[in-house]
């Protein structure tokens, strides 16, 4: 009986393995075909927007907030509150935010469906650190999209959303951090951000 146990965890764990190295050599070897140099911010007198020309996306960033592209593989742009501080480990933000509110927005460009949406943000989840994640099918601006609230903490109350819209072969990305006792304001903000999103 031991011995049948002992086996069963040994394929398991074999499979695991198998699994975690087929996501990760899917992850190395997939296309980039997006750039960072994509977006484009432009001041103007209604404010400040962020175009990506090949993906079709606009956007407006909140208003007294500092917008700054991400030079990393199909590239994103942050939207900092004004009063945003984090800590920070080997260049990237740690969450829960100490204050303040961060949105990122970008695109993938690679056709996924609302499961494979999910497989995906519960392996990022994952390697975040993050201990629990909650799905919700929603509507932005008439397309369908994926909400996900994401926590640190088992059945915690979140440090952070983000939105998925698949669309043909794209998925558009939105995402909002917040830190402790802000998360009412940020997520306004964050749905007032989410009404100036424009994809065509």
């Amino acid at each position: 009986m031991v011995k049948k146990k002992k086996i069963i965890i040994s394929i398991i764990i074999i499979l695991l393995l198998i699994i975690a190295g087929g996501v990760f050599w899917w992850w190395q070897s997939r296309e980039i075909k997006g750039s960072p140099e994509d977006y484009v911010i432009k001041e103007t007198e209604e404010g400040r927007f962020v175009e990506n020309k090949k993906a079709g996306l606009t956007v407006r960033a909140p208003e007294g907030w500092e917008a700054e592209r991400i030079e990393f593989e199909e590239g994103a742009v942050d939207f900092s509150s004004s009063d945003l501080e984090a800590d920070w480990k080997e260049g990237k933000l740690v969450l829960p935010l100490k204050k303040g509110c961060r949105i990122q927005a970008s695109v993938a460009y690679e056709k996924l469906n609302f499961v494979d949406i999910k497989i995906k943000a519960n392996y990022s989840y994952v390697l975040m650190g993050m201990k629990s994640v909650n799905f919700e099918e929603i509507t932005i601006n008439n397309h369908n999209a994926l909400k996900s609230v994401f926590d640190i903490e088992e059945g915690g109350s979140g440090v952070g959303m983000s939105i998925s819209i698949p669309a043909d072969d794209k998925v558009y990305g939105f995402s909002v951090v917040w830190g402790a006792g802000e998360k009412e304001n940020c997520i306004q903000e964050f749905n007032k951000f989410l009404e100036t999103v424009s994809i065509d």
